[in-house]
């Protein structure tokens, strides 16, 4: 039987749980700050007997804090359902509704229809107008939630962030022993949501920004080159750069089987590249050889021996090949990463790419904020001489290197 945490540790919940229910009787359908003040005021007493001294005005603000953030939490599931039924699309396209009309339009009950809408208004996603009781979405916001072509669509982020509270007693069982999580373990469709999540990213800059930023290389794909796509994922990076260069033939590799499955059948329902192919193998094995170009998009952190894979994709370029690594932006220092971007790259870091390298051979778990000095590290390890930051955008870096 699985016992409450906090029963087993010995707290008191009673005493919690009388907290939680007046500040929220304190503050329900008011202003943040009445629910903190309403808080602080319950506790006053504790915190001034037998307690080191507390600056109420810092545990105000971080209260408000954990407020803003406990809210975005809860909007993870609402969020995801507008995606799912197409809600933000419905009001995308009709415009400003009342919840009768929205749910009318959406075929949904008018009920959920008009709590959805509120918690989504106060969440600052929709706009509301009291005066005619009308719900819009903003076109800002639209680029979000409801145009899956936008390269700021962030539904598969969402579905992510859902996939990884689903494994969270696996790698809360890793913490105690120190071992991995396979990729294959995770639960939920990790990986497609994954593929989803990069999906607008890869659309907006492999063609346009990332491969022009390399020295030769989009005159050498324009003639015909051999490209290998490491680490592929679901395929939507090597598809991209096959539509986009037909002379040249691409081979995508990764060592999960249901994403090459999963990139097999994309291929066949986006109308397929004659000149791309998928096959399953790991980084440091992968057959081909004389390659032009090597792509890793958002792979080498996950990697348990990305030495190991270095050395051998630089076995596998000719002599003036070129490797091109996309990683996320990140500084060399813990100092650099703390902020909002390094805050979601550790949590993505903590709950997927250490378990996923510890998992494996090696399992040197470089995490998502390794930062270019410790890239550029491993990358020369492998035998490359040469490394630089070709592009960058706010949330990832290309690297290119050179044998």
């Amino acid at each position: 039987m699985r016992v409450c945490a906090g029963l087993a540790a010995g707290r008191r919940p009673w005493r919690e749980g009388m907290l939680v229910g007046r500040a929220y009787v304190f503050g329900f359908g008011a202003t943040g700050e009445a629910v903190v003040a309403g808080a602080i005021e319950i506790i006053r007493d504790e915190l001034t007997v037998g307690s080191p001294m507390i600056d109420e005005h810092k545990l105000q603000q971080f209260l408000k804090k954990m407020l803003a953030d406990f809210g975005a939490a809860m909007s993870v599931p609402l969020v995801r359902i507008g995606i799912r039924l197409g809600l933000y699309k419905t009001l995308d396209q009709a415009g400003p509704m009342t919840s009768l009309e929205f749910a009318t339009s959406a075929n949904i009950s008018e009920r959920y229809a008009r709590e959805w809408l509120a918690q989504n208004a106060a969440s600052g996603y929709l706009s509301y107008d009291p005066a005619s009781r009308k719900f819009a979405l903003p076109p800002e916001q639209a680029m979000v939630f409801a145009n899956d072509e936008s390269p700021f669509f962030m539904g598969g982020g969402f579905d992510a962030v859902a996939a990884l509270h689903q494994t969270q007693f696996l790698v809360e069982e890793a913490f105690k022993s120190g071992s991995g999580v396979n990729w294959g373990d995770h639960a939920g469709c990790l990986f497609c949501a994954i593929g989803a999540m990069l999906r607008p990213r890869y659309a907006a800059n492999i063609v346009q920004n990332w491969l022009p930023a390399l020295e030769g290389v989009v005159a050498k794909l324009e003639r015909g080159a051999h490209v290998a796509d490491i680490g592929c994922g679901t395929g939507t990076s090597t598809l991209i750069m096959a539509k986009a260069f037909p002379n040249s033939t691409f081979v995508g590799y990764d060592f999960h089987e249901p994403s090459i499955e999963h990139a097999t059948v994309l291929a066949r329902q986006s109308g397929g590249a004659s000149n791309a192919r998928f096959e399953v193998a790991q980084a440091k094995d992968f057959p081909a050889k004389d390659l032009d170009l090597v792509t890793c998009f958002d792979v080498l952190h996950d990697l348990g021996d990305p030495v190991g894979a270095a050395a051998h994709i630089h076995r596998s370029l000719k002599p003036d090949g070129t490797w091109m690594l996309m990683e996320p932006l990140a500084g060399d220092a813990t100092e650099d990463n703390l902020g909002p971007v390094g805050r979601v790259a550790y949590a993505f870091s903590t709950m997927a790419c250490v378990p996923v390298s510890l998992s494996q051979e090696v399992g040197l778990a470089l995490g998502a904020q390794a930062g270019q000095a410790k890239l550029t590290e491993v990358i020369k390890a492998g035998g490359f001489r040469q490394v630089r930051r070709a592009a960058e955008t706010p949330v990832n870096m290309v690297l290119e290197a050179r044998p």
